[in-house]
């Protein structure tokens, strides 16, 4: 559905969505148990919760996993004819829906589908012994990527199908705090059409746009778009590729996913450097940063409160802006396909996205793909 700028003025202002945060990101993953056990004890989380056939689920086994104000929920199909099995078969182990914690899941629904947006699951009350919480979900713009909006005000835990477990196993910490924000790959020329689905669907603003200057190398370049709610804490960058003389990363993750999705979930931690010695530690591979990067990094960046040779070590990469410093690294593909992967940043003040590490990123990403012959 089309809309002028006046009349999606005039949506927004007579009804605007309330989305909070994200309350969980679900993956759809080949072996719900292992990807849990391995983000356990890689990443730090902890398995909170559980359900499937001892708790009266038929259809599907789901790990629910936590860390400070990050919750991952992996799930398995339990038959080969399921949604769940299909999604998996076609695009491997990775993200299906972003939920989004709102203080009226009905409301959200209601107004998301005038505006356009296809139902999925219709508002629906999940009762339990502790109470209730509401659920409904809409598609994305395109693919399988949904968005369901959780109401939780008259529930404690996380939902009433699913069964608590006690984690007795203790895990180094590795001080991850919350999503800082998720990325969406596209198809080439999609990327506009995405990013008007969630300004007119889901009040989203753009905050950022970078253009195939920005973010090239000699081989291959991409296009961004950042989306942000009103709030805030809710951020999705949407890539798409550009031509270029070889295969962009962007392609590569398409191509082998079988069409758009989440790229990568960037999570915050308050000191890199610990988290990203705990995660080395932990057997999580990251991209490599030749040592030229770290030439003249001081004067590029200006004073930082790291040790240079401690960052070129772990090689975590630093950017810049007018509100100060960030650093972030980016492991390598976390699944069977060279699709998904984690970034771990910290902001010092800086609310860009490492525009000035892209060139970086992108040939440690190509040299990667060259390995893979994808290139």
């Amino acid at each position: 559905m089309e809309f002028t700028e006046h009349q999606l003025s005039q949506l927004q202002k007579d009804k605007s969505l309330q989305l909070n945060k994200i309350d969980y990101v679900e993956f759809y993953v080949g072996n719900a148990q292992q990807a849990a056990h391995f983000f356990c004890k890689s990443f730090g989380f902890r398995t909170i919760a559980y359900a499937g056939l001892e708790t009266g689920v038929r259809d599907r086994s789901s790990f629910v996993l936590e860390q400070s104000h990050i919750r991952f929920v992996f799930t398995s199909p339990l038959t080969s004819d399921s949604s769940i099995a299909e999604h998996v078969k076609l695009h491997g182990d990775g993200v299906h829906d972003i939920a989004l914690l709102v203080d009226d899941a009905r409301s959200c629904f209601k107004i998301a589908v005038e505006r356009g947006a296809k139902p999925v699951i219709e508002p629906t009350i999940i009762q339990g012994e502790k109470g209730y919480i509401v659920k409904a979900t809409i598609a994305g713009y395109s693919g399988d990527l949904t968005h369901s909006f959780i109401e939780r005000n008259n529930y404690f835990g996380f939902m009433p199908e699913y069964h608590p477990i006690e984690n007795m196993s203790l895990l180094t910490p590795t001080s991850l705090s919350n999503i800082d924000h998720i990325v969406i790959n596209v198809e080439l020329g999609k990327m506009d059409l995405w990013a008007n689905f969630y300004r007119t669907v889901l009040d989203f603003q753009q905050n950022q746009q970078f253009t195939s200057d920005d973010i090239s190398t000699k081989y291959s370049s991409l296009m961004s778009k950042v989306l942000q709610s009103r709030t805030g804490f809710i951020k999705f960058p949407i890539n798409e590729p550009a031509q270029g003389y070889r295969k962009s990363q962007i392609q590569e993750y398409l191509d082998f996913h079988g069409g758009p999705g989440v790229q990568h979930i960037a999570l915050r931690t308050n000191d890199i450097i610990k988290t990203v010695q705990q995660l080395r530690s932990n057997g999580i591979e990251f991209l490599n940063t030749p040592n030229t990067y770290y030439e003249d990094l001081e004067q590029r960046i200006g004073k930082i409160d790291e040790d240079i040779n401690v960052l070129r070590d772990l090689q975590i990469l630093l950017d810049t802006d007018e509100q100060g410093y960030l650093l972030q690294i980016f492991t390598k593909p976390l699944v069977t396909r060279p699709t998904f992967f984690i970034e771990i940043i910290q902001r010092k003040g800086a609310q860009g996205f490492g525009n000035g590490n892209f060139k970086a990123l992108f040939e440690s990403i190509e040299r990667e793909q060259a390995i893979r012959g994808n290139l």
